[in-house]
């Protein structure tokens, strides 16, 4: 089994929790990305311990606590009792003033992080921090240098793609992945596709936006500013990196807003426009409606598998199969490229029963 720590318990660890539970139980494989990574399946991943700040959260059951507070993704699951109580988290960054006025805080002492983490024997972390939580992400990633234990970095605080961080990881022989998850089928995903599709044809782009809005907490806290710009920077440059023509387009891309009823549906327009033969105008518009967290949470149980591989294979500093998962990797290259080193680096080994 791969022992996993939540740090935060909103709505992509809830589709995390509860898909586990499904593919223990259905034994399919339909919705994977890669079914066994080094011998590791879906079902292998076990959760022993996590960490929030709602009061509504802590204390109380992991099992329990993915549908409480403002946690409003699909419950396609009913989760089997998993051991794990979560405990109360250090604050640091982690809530923005937006998200703040949406929840009580727990009170009374953090927990003994590094007792939990030990005690719990985890091998991954996985960082579910709401956007802007930098100082909290840094807190962390220290832990994990620290105690040994891999990190899958879900959100756009850069530190697997800072060579700064990448380089404490691949000294300390712990193995990570990041920044900021790139959905199963989402948003980002599509328009790097679109992008290379207009260009492969012989397509010039003159100029490109995203737009996405939803309802869930993420989107809210994205509605200040200053915590927004991570996400921004991660979701641009992830697009940018698969220009090829001499003059760059103009980009926007961006969460726009919060709207309550979506709950966990993530909207997303996309427009390309440019030209095409002998400088004949070509648009295209595309409209994308998705479930935000199960997206994420195909993305995440690879990772997991990844990262607890290389750990027990050894392997420290970022690994190379990042820009296939996330927007923000240390090197972006082209998702078919991308793809093809990762299915391979699945086939490295088999740990499952080591």
């Amino acid at each position: 089994m791969i022992k996993v720590a939540l740090v935060g318990v909103g709505n992509c660890a809830s589709s995390l929790v509860q898909g586990v539970q499904y593919y223990r139980e259905s034994g399919t494989t339909e919705g994977l990305i890669i079914p066994s990574i080094f011998g590791f399946l879906v079902q292998d991943i076990d959760f022993v311990a996590a960490f929030d700040v709602d009061s509504t959260k802590v204390s109380i059951p992991l099992e329990e606590a993915i549908f409480k507070g403002k946690n409003n993704t699909l419950q396609f699951m009913e989760p089997k009792p998993t051991g794990c109580v979560v405990s109360p988290a250090p604050r640091f960054d982690g809530i923005g003033e937006i998200y703040e006025q949406q929840l009580l805080l727990a009170t009374g002492t953090d927990a003994d992080v590094n007792r939990i983490l030990a005690d719990s024997q985890t091998e991954i972390l996985v960082n579910f921090l709401p956007v802007g939580s930098d100082e909290a992400t840094k807190y962390w990633a220290c832990k994990c240098l620290e105690l040994g234990i891999g990190m899958v970095n879900a959100i756009p605080s850069f530190i697997v793609s800072n060579p700064e961080w990448a380089t404490k990881f691949s000294d300390a022989g712990v193995p990570c992945m990041g920044d900021d998850v790139k959905s199963q089928i989402g948003a980002t995903i599509v328009h790097r596709a679109l992008v290379r599709l207009y260009q492969a044809r012989g397509g010039t782009l003159d100029n490109t936006y995203q737009l996405n809005f939803g309802g869930n907490m993420d989107f809210l806290n994205m509605l200040e500013g200053k915590r927004l710009t991570s996400k921004r920077i991660s979701k641009t440059n992830s697009v940018a990196s698969q220009f090829s023509q001499a003059n760059p387009p103009d980009v926007h891309i961006s969460p726009t807003d919060y709207v309550e009823y979506l709950g966990d549906n993530k909207v997303a327009y996309i427009n390309i426009k440019g030209k095409g033969f002998a400088g004949a105008p070509i648009e295209i518009e595309t409209k994308m409606s998705v479930w935000d967290s199960p997206n994420s949470a195909g993305v995440v149980v690879d990772a997991i598998r990844f990262v607890a591989g290389a750990k027990r294979e050894g392997i420290g500093g970022p690994l190379p199969v990042c820009d296939f998962y996330f927007k923000s990797p240390p090197e972006q290259h082209t998702d078919a490229e991308a793809e093809h080193r990762a299915r391979e680096y699945a086939m490295r080994g088999s740990f499952r029963n080591s």
